[in-house]
């Protein structure tokens, strides 16, 4: 038998997850971009949220639907201290100056991708989804194989999740177009750097998989 990571999803043994789609991140009045400048607001993120807005979310809106209506699960994780003060960040984040206290604002995923009344949220305070929260265990508990990874930064948070998601024994699918980092070229690069730890395809053709299989 040849091993690939070219496997179509299993739905029963399949879940999407999103990485950090919330308030803090995603929106120009999020709390890593609200005290910008306009014109430096602008100039160093205006291509950033102008994608984001046009084509990434909406990919993201219809890749959430496709697994709902597929069964698979979808999860979410968002950047969100389990402190108010922080206290319990990663050191790397203590340096960066992220905190996100928890309950907050800033702390929830977007409304535009709400999680469903009985969808899961891992609040995490590291890069790695996999580090700071007990999603492995869940995971597992749930009879999840199969990884579908989209969210934001592209090369941040998203590629941490596929990198360890893979070393532990997850197959993963990252859908490029439901991913978005600050430029082009960043994105452009992250995922020729991650192609050999996962399944690369686009919104279009992983719903039309799933649509394929339910027929």
């Amino acid at each position: 038998m040849t091993l690939t990571r070219e496997v179509p999803l299993i739905p029963a043994q399949s879940a999407l997850l999103f990485i950090d789609v919330q308030n803090f991140s995603a929106r120009r009045d999020g709390g890593e971009f609200k005290d910008l400048p306009a014109k430096e607001l602008d100039e160093t993120y205006g291509w950033f949220f102008d994608r984001f807005e046009a084509e990434t979310l909406p990919n993201m809106q219809s890749l959430q639907a496709a697994c709902r209506q597929a069964g698979i699960e979808v999860l979410y994780t968002t950047i969100e201290s389990l402190t108010l003060d922080g206290r319990d960040r990663s050191l790397d984040y203590k340096i960066t100056g992220f905190n996100v206290p928890k309950g907050s604002w800033d702390g929830k995923v977007l409304d535009a991708i709400a999680p469903g009344e009985d969808e899961i949220v891992f609040p995490k305070s590291s890069s790695s989804v996999f580090v700071s929260t007990h999603i492995d265990y869940v995971l597992r508990n749930l009879g999840v194989r199969q990884l579908v990874i989209a969210g934001l930064v592209t090369d941040q948070c998203v590629e941490s999740a596929i990198r360890d998601a893979c070393d532990l024994g997850y197959l993963v699918t990252q859908v490029t177009d439901a991913c978005l980092t600050y430029s082009q070229a960043r994105h452009d690069n992250s995922l020729t750097t991650i192609k050999g730890y996962c399944r690369q395809v686009s919104t279009a053709a992983l719903i039309a998989e799933l649509e394929g299989a339910a027929e």
